[in-house]
Order: structure tokens, then sequence, then C-alpha cells
């Protein structure tokens, strides 16, 4: 797969690339460190007494799931903006 976008030359790609993949790391960085929970898709709960749960898989989890995940759905939102259009690469000859 790659970035394509009419009339534009391979330098503008690669800022606009490195650019988009470097706010996207930013973004997923800065959200996740709003959330304590870092145990991805589990939470950890106190019952009456006092005593620390962890619960998998709870729905009260990390809502932005895996920071990797989020990053690449951000750096993809980004390129989208900027008009390009990610399209199979033609195999070379």
């Amino acid at each position: 797969m790659q970035w394509v976008r009419q009339d534009t030359p391979p330098e503008q790609l690669d800022r606009d690339l490195a650019y988009c993949r470097q706010e996207a790391w930013r973004e997923a960085q800065w959200r996740g460190a709003l959330f304590l929970n870092r145990t991805y898709g589990a939470t950890t709960v106190v019952d009456p007494r006092g005593h620390a749960i962890v619960v998998p898989y709870s729905p009260f989890g990390d809502p932005f799931g895996y920071p990797y995940i989020e990053e690449s759905r951000l750096a993809h939102f980004c390129m989208r903006v900027k008009g390009y259009d990610l399209v199979p690469a033609r195999p070379e000859s």
C-alpha cells in the first residue's frame, strides 16, 4: 500500500507523512497520559473492603485502546485530511 495524491512530488509526500506520523504519535501519547489505567482492556476496581481487583476486559478500561493502534489511526486520518489516498502499490517492472 502507498499514499498518493495527484501532482504531489515524492519530497512533499515524505514531509507530509513524517508530519502526520509525528503528530499522531504526540496525540496518542497525550491521550494515553490522561488515563492511569494502562492495562489495555482491563481495569482496576476497589471492593468495599479496600482491596484492589483487576477486572479483565472491562468496559471501563482504556477507552482509546492500544496506543499503537490509535497512533496508526490518527496518522491515516491526517493523511486523508491532506488529500492523500491509500492505494495498492504498483509492482515494479
